[in-house]
């Protein structure tokens, strides 16, 4: 049984005046199904620990976006700093939902209209999240494996998506981490202390 199909190269709509980008996406196959009590492993010991290891990261670097600077962008094709950070907040809960459902729902999700800085997507971010980290852990071990699809190019067991969107997440985070110094915010430790953190951390100690 094959559950990651190497498909042809797609174009990637490239931003207005540039060239356009080719991106290929190759698996190797035939691969092997994964069996209920691996899936259900690979949640509780694999991706929900990292999931929520990540998400504190990720919430600290949103929080850091200034209440008034939400609408900062470093170009003009470039995302504002509030639009990059609900992108990323809510495909997690795209994806979440979808490996709890057993199919991907791809209708839109705007941003609310409740939402208008980074402590308010904060607060969003961090109540889904705790929510549907719930549903997860109620999952069985054939939900976990079921194999759905995402867009007819990932054929995957569900579990797998959640190190998908892991890796989402890591990557946008990183985009939005770039736009803080340039909007006069500081930059929270991520994996380790950043210059910010620790410049914070040594007058702590010099004020103590």
């Amino acid at each position: 049984m094959q559950w990651m199909v190497a498909k042809p190269p797609g174009q990637v709509a490239a931003a207005p005046g540039r060239a356009n980008v080719i991106r290929s996406l190759r698996y190797p196959e035939p691969m092997l199904p994964i069996q209920p009590d691996q899936a259900s492993f690979l949640l509780h010991d694999v991706y929900l620990p990292g999931l929520k290891d990540e998400h504190r990261i990720t919430k600290g670097v949103i929080g850091a976006i200034p209440l008034d600077q939400g609408d900062f962008n470093p170009d003009p094709v470039s995302k504002s700093a509030l639009d990059l950070a609900w992108h990323i907040a809510a495909t997690e809960m795209r994806f979440l939902d979808a490996v709890a459902a057993g199919e991907f729902d791809l209708s839109p999700r705007p941003r609310p209209d409740t939402i208008k800085n980074s402590a308010d997507l904060v607060a969003w971010y961090a109540e889904n999240f705790e929510s549907r980290c719930g549903k997860l852990t109620r999952l069985i071990g054939e939900q976990l494996s079921k194999v759905i699809d995402f867009r007819g190019r990932f054929q995957l067991p569900a579990v797998m998506y959640l190190g998908f969107v892991l890796g989402h997440t890591v990557h946008h985070r990183g985009q939005l981490s770039m736009y803080l110094r340039p909007m006069g915010a500081k930059v929270p430790a991520i994996y380790g202390e950043s210059y910010d953190s620790a410049e914070a951390r040594k007058a702590a100690q010099q004020g103590a």
